[in-house]
Parts: structure tokens; C-alpha cells; sequence
């Protein structure tokens, strides 16, 4: 997604000791927002009511990552342990019911499509906490592994993703803590997830060069791609993607959370130049140019619509017909709400021998997600395929 504002970033030196107080807050459990003071005659947040905060956490994600693996329908919710001092509140026990159900249907979608999971890993950690009289906000990262089963026998061993949360618990009269409304922090959307991602105003320009949209059908004509023995190093774009996918490089910004956008696009331009794309330097405004580091990127560099842009018009893309003939190194963007912007940017990392694109992306930090899991999750998104 595009970041539509920071072109110049903070000094390294402010990046780094940023990210260390964050460690060490998350490290001790202590909130990171405020001194966690409440109204003199209101409940407070000890460290035993953060750490329970966090364990009800855990307990909500994997609730939901479980409802995606195969054979898991009949186990009883994690969720439903918690009582007393923190608990769900009954609306968001209904939520989660809800959205549990939403995503056995999705596993059932997806088992018809060819893709199970046989196991699942899910760890959140607790980041920060806020109180402001009865209500109290906790920041979480979630961090999600789910191991493929074996259905066609090409498939990857793992995928994964990284997602953050905001969770909003209210004091009922007795100084309890319940449950009372979850929020994702990302601009993009986790495999577990059901949310639509916000849409941004578009950025359309009609003078600038449009793709065509790519058919999302299975099996796709076949559209062979060399991968060695070129200028470019398609493997190492998607080393790259993969060894970055969460652990973010530091020399480069991130404009995950930041304003309009994401770092999505970000992302893959680094993995591109890690590959061979070289810097076409020049006026960062300017669609035909392309260059990023850690001080200034072009808004090619960044921005969805403006990479789609300096990719056509540098003759350095073509655009496929169909997601499925994406291979190593090409590219796949998304139109979430079919309004001509352009939304997201991902990058391919694995392709199965039976022809199913994985990709590797920012905003939600995710590792080899399956083409197939992507279009269930968003059918009715507009899909662009560029062949790199």
C-alpha cells in the first residue's frame, strides 16, 4: 500500500533507538504509551493484569488460526477458559463465535481448491498498554506458523505471517476486565483475518500507462519464465523477500503504519534492486525515475500506482493474463475495492511444480502465501501480474 507522505526519513541513530526502547519495553511488559495511571477511584493494570491481558490475546489468535487447520472443528476454544478478573465480553464471544465459523468456511474453500494446513503456531507478544480511566488499550504483535499438509505434494513446508493488533478492554462496575473490541493495525490482512483493509483515496492518473488486469482461473496457460542465465537474479529477489519478510533491513525505511500506506511497496522494490533492478536517479516525483535508500526513495520506489507506472513505462515489466503463470521474482498487485488504484504489492518467492504462485510480503508481514489462499480470502479484488 502507498505511503503517501514521508519521502525523507528519520536519522538512522532516531530509528535504532527507537527500536531498542520498544525491545525493552515489550521485554519487561511495560507499557510503552503511558505510566499506566488511572482515574484515583478507577481499576488499574498491574503486571499480573497485563500478563493475563496477553494470554487472552494468545488465546483470541489462535482460537483463529486453529479454525483454518484441518481436523480441528470439534476443539473447544482456548478462549473459553478465561473468567473472573479478564475475560471476553459476551458481544465479542459472539464476534469471535462468528468469525471462527467464517473461517472454516474458508478452510473448506480452500481444501476445495487443493491447499490444508496441518498444524499451526501462534505466539502474541504484549507491546504496550494504555489506561485512561475504565478503558485500557494493549498493543500486540501476533506471530503466526502454519505448516502446509501434503495435498498435491509440491506444496512449501511452511507459511507465515506477523500482525499487529490493538485490543480494547472495558472495567465492568466490579473492577473486572472484559474483552470489548479488537482492531488490526496493519494496512493488510492476515490469513486468519476477515476484515476488509481500508482503501485509501485513488490515486489515478489517466495519462499514465494502465495494466491490464490478469484472469485469477487455475490452471493458467502456460507463460514459462528463465530464471537463470539473465541480467537479473530472480532467486535472489526472492532471498531477499524471504530473509526481510518480518526482521525488516535497516538500511531502508519503514513506512509500515505510517500515514496512507504501507511498506508493502517498499518492500518489493528492495527485493527487485537486490536483484539486479538498477537506481534510475532523478526529481522523486517523477514516474520514470526509480531509486531508494535510506535517506530518499522516489515515489516509484514506495508508491502502488506509481511503481505500476515506472515498471510499464521502463519496458522492465509485461503484464501476464493470468496470476497463476507468475513465477520467481514477478510481481502481484491488488485493487481492493475494483476502483482503478491500485492497493497492494507483493512478490513471488516459491512456485509449486504444479504451477501455484507464493508470496512473500509487507503490510501484514507475511512469508509464502499461497495465490490460491490470497484470491479466497479477497475474490472480488482486481489482480494485476507483471512478469519482472
Amino acid at each position: 500500500m502507498r505511503p503517501r507522505t514521508p519521502i525523507r526519513t528519520r536519522c538512522r541513530a532516531t530509528i535504532v533507538a527507537a527500536a531498542v526502547a520498544s525491545i525493552a519495553a515489550s521485554a519487561a511488559l511495560l507499557p510503552t504509551w503511558s505510566a499506566c495511571a488511572a482515574v484515583a477511584d478507577g481499576p488499574t493494570v498491574d503486571a499480573r493484569t497485563r500478563a493475563t491481558f496477553q494470554r487472552l490475546a494468545d488465546a483470541v489468535f489462535t482460537d483463529r488460526t486453529q479454525a483454518l487447520v484441518d481436523g480441528e472443528r470439534t476443539r473447544k476454544p482456548l478462549t473459553d477458559g478465561f473468567s473472573g478478573d479478564v475475560r471476553l465480553s459476551s458481544r465479542t464471544a459472539r464476534a469471535e463465535d462468528t468469525a471462527r465459523a467464517a473461517l472454516e468456511s474458508r478452510k473448506d474453500l480452500l481444501a476445495r481448491l487443493g491447499e490444508r494446513y496441518r498444524t499451526a503456531d501462534t505466539a502474541v507478544t504484549l507491546d504496550a498498554t494504555r489506561v485512561t480511566g475504565r478503558t485500557a488499550k494493549a498493543a500486540v504483535t501476533e506471530t503466526t506458523t502454519l505448516t502446509y499438509a501434503e495435498v498435491r505434494g509440491d506444496e512449501p513446508p511452511t507459511t507465515g505471517f506477523q500482525a499487529h493488533h490493538e485490543l480494547t478492554f472495558t472495567a465492568d462496575p466490579r473492577g473486572d476486565w472484559q474483552l470489548t473490541g479488537i482492531r488490526d493495525t496493519d494496512q493488510g490482512i492476515a490469513v486468519n483475518t476477515l476484515a476488509k483493509p481500508s482503501v485509501k483515496a485513488p490515486t489515478v492518473d489517466d495519462t499514465m500507462p494502465s495494466a491490464p488486469r490478469a484472469a485469477t482461473t487455475y490452471p493458467a496457460p502456460a507463460k514459462p519464465k528463465t530464471l537463470t542465465g539473465t541480467a537479473l537474479d530472480y532467486k535472489g529477489m526472492a532471498a531477499y523477500a524471504e530473509k526481510y519478510w518480518r526482521t525488516y533491513n535497516k538500511d531502508y525505511p519503514d513506512f509500515n503504519g505510517q500515514g496512507a500506506g504501507g511498506d508493502c511497496t517498499n518492500f518489493v522494490s528492495q527485493s527487485l534492486k537486490a536483484g539486479g533492478w538498477k537506481h534510475v536517479p532523478g526529481y522523486v516525483y517523477d514516474y520514470t525515475k526509480w531509486f531508494g535508500n535510506a535517506e530518499i526513495q522516489s515515489h516509484s520506489f514506495v508508491g502502488v500506482n506509481e511503481w505500476s507506472w515506472f515498471a510499464q513505462n521502463s519496458k522492465r515489466t509485461t503484464s501476464l493474463a493470468n496470476v497463476y503463470q507468475m513465477d520467481i521474482g514477478d510481481v502481484l498487485q491488488m485493487d481492493f475495492d475494483r476502483n482503478g488504484s491500485k492497493d497492494h504489492t507483493m512478490i513471488v518467492t516459491y512456485r509449486s511444480p504444479q504451477g501455484v504462485p507464493y508470496l512473500t510480503y509487507h503490510s501484514t508481514n507475511t512469508y509464502r502465501r499461497s495465490l490460491a489462499s490470497i484470491i479466497a480470502s479477497d475474490p472480488n479484488a482486481a489482480y494485476y501480474a507483471y512478469r519482472t
